[in-house]
């Protein structure tokens, strides 16, 4: 993948993980029990630990916890390994947005100077603006299924393109994690 897809995708997934928090003051959406970028939380832990690189840090720890809960849900289905989400778009594009991320982080630059999409994770919470940004990444129709959200269709062969609409389809935001995935090979 080129590296303006790579970010872009990297950017929802950060967003998205940092959104799903829930043990944030004020709390967040609390699809994960985490705290990892508040500033008692993660954010004191890793600025001691990795005071160069704890911006990264915190939003990558976030984003573990974020696949975590997302693993868990696909896991509850036969076919898991079909699934594509946010989180798991296949080996390979995982591993690339690994690589991004590890690049990004020895950079020295900042999260939101890298990434200016991620902004919106130093900013105070407010559900409604994280509802509009969703809302303005596309309007998919899922469908309910035993896992999630099943967006109709092939997984969209561009990983940009189906990235947003995985997020796109995380509204109406819920208090449980709302799994979003394509299913491929119906």
């Amino acid at each position: 993948m080129e590296r303006d897809a790579l970010d872009e995708v990297l950017t929802l997934q950060l967003v998205v993980a940092w959104a799903g928090e829930g043990k944030t003051d004020p709390p967040r959406l609390g699809w994960w029990r985490t705290a990892l970028t508040d500033e008692f939380g993660g954010e004191d832990l890793f600025k001691r630990l990795t005071p160069r690189t704890w911006r990264w840090a915190v939003l990558e720890a976030a984003r573990a916890a974020a696949r975590k809960v997302d693993a868990e849900a696909r896991n509850q289905a036969a076919d898991a390994d079909r699934m594509f989400s946010l989180f798991r778009l296949g080996f390979a594009i995982d591993e690339q947005l690994d690589d991004r991320l590890a690049e990004l982080k020895r950079s020295g630059h900042d999260p939101a100077e890298a990434l200016p999409g991620l902004a919106r994770t130093t900013a105070a919470w407010d559900r409604d603006r994280f509802v509009a940004w969703l809302a303005s990444l596309g309007s998919p129709e899922p469908v309910a299924s035993s896992v999630g959200r099943r967006l109709e269709g092939e997984l969209p062969a561009a990983a940009t393109q189906a990235a947003r609409a995985l997020a796109a389809a995380m509204a109406p935001v819920t208090d449980r994690y709302p799994a979003p995935h394509f299913r491929a090979g119906r």
